[in-house]
């Protein structure tokens, strides 16, 4: 029997600093179960793991702490002030944090949580949304974003727009998702947009359990 039989991943993604964490915890107390891939990146990057070997060998043992665990601050030093490596990281990383994105999918399958949200900022770059059926950005505006990130990751507004600059425009998350939710400040509406979205999904999910010869009642 397919482990994924019955699962519907939703994406979850959109602009750094748009917020995309608000509106996780909204699905997750909807009863999504939720994978978090900026917790998966740093499980395939830990200390002793092949991933973590290949970055040491494309970029040097500068990028290595002491202790042997990765030097976050100084690989986004190199990658986000040159693009071709920032793809080249990718090219090493992306394979191991699907891997596993797959492997916690089916986690959840087996333990009977069908209805996953895949919170990952580069769900497209990734290439995860091929996992994904259904796909909801989050955006917000860009002086707004620089102010949340800066505060965020103790970043200056150069590097906070290094990190902006290096992420897909607003038009590519418009034109690729099914769901846009705009995230500028107003927490309420904010909540009760994905709190709405997530129901309708919920909604949808839950007509495609009913067997279609099943006898259903009319009112």
């Amino acid at each position: 029997m397919n482990s994924l039989n019955g699962v519907m991943v939703v994406g979850l993604t959109g602009q750094t600093g748009a917020g995309k964490s608000t509106v996780s915890k909204i699905f997750a107390s909807n009863g999504f179960a939720v994978i978090d891939a900026d917790q998966v990146a740093r499980k395939i990057v830990e200390k002793g793991t092949k991933c973590l070997d290949e970055i040491a060998d494309l970029f040097g043992q500068s990028v290595i702490n002491e202790d042997g665990t990765l030097n976050r601050k100084g690989l986004a030093a190199i990658v986000f002030s040159d693009k071709s490596k920032l793809e080249a990281l990718t090219t090493i990383t992306y394979p191991y944090i699907t891997g596993e994105i797959l492997r916690q999918i089916r986690v959840h399958s087996l333990r009977g949580e069908k209805l996953i949200l895949l919170d990952a900022p580069t769900l497209f770059e990734s290439r995860a949304d091929d996992f994904c059926e259904i796909i909801i950005s989050v955006l917000a505006d860009a002086e707004l974003r620089e102010k949340r990130i800066i505060a965020r990751d103790s970043l200056t507004a150069e590097q906070a727009r290094k990190r902006m600059n290096s992420q897909l425009d607003e038009e590519f998350f418009r034109s690729h998702s099914d769901y846009i939710i705009h995230n500028n400040g107003c927490i309420d509406t904010v909540n009760g947009i994905a709190l709405e979205v997530s129901a309708k999904i919920r909604e949808l999910f839950n007509s495609r359990q009913v067997p279609a010869n099943a006898q259903q009642d009319v009112i």
